[in-house]
């Protein structure tokens, strides 16, 4: 399959996600642009594809940025958005449902997830 089929077939499974409820929540977590430090964050969304945080610094759309949860290795993203201290990203790879599902369990009706 080639990268283009690839990323199309990721574009679409993007699009199908975002006309599904994404999940407010509150996660801790650290945010790096590229070429930058990372900073404190929380995650005010999460879903297969993407998620919204706030970002202290611009964050310019089709830039790569790397989101680090607690307890897992970072994952890559594209800004899609920002607007007033807000930035929305996607995934570059989707999301594994299982890890999906075990951050919202974690962090789901205030819990910490200590």
């Amino acid at each position: 399959m080639s990268l283009q089929n690839t990323l199309g077939r990721y574009h679409v499974a993007a699009q199908e996600d975002r006309s599904a409820v994404r999940t407010k929540i509150a996660i801790p977590a650290q945010l790096r642009a590229s070429g930058a430090r990372a900073f404190q964050t929380v995650v005010n969304d999460l879903s297969l594809s993407g998620f919204s945080a706030t970002a202290i610094t611009r964050m310019h759309p089709g830039s790569v940025c790397w989101l680090t949860l607690p307890g897992l290795e970072s994952l890559q993203a594209e800004v899609v958005w920002w607007e007033n201290n807000l930035c929305g990203c996607a995934f570059t790879n989707l999301l594994s449902p299982i890890v999906h599902d075990n951050i919202l369990a974690r962090y789901r009706d205030g819990n910490p997830g200590v």
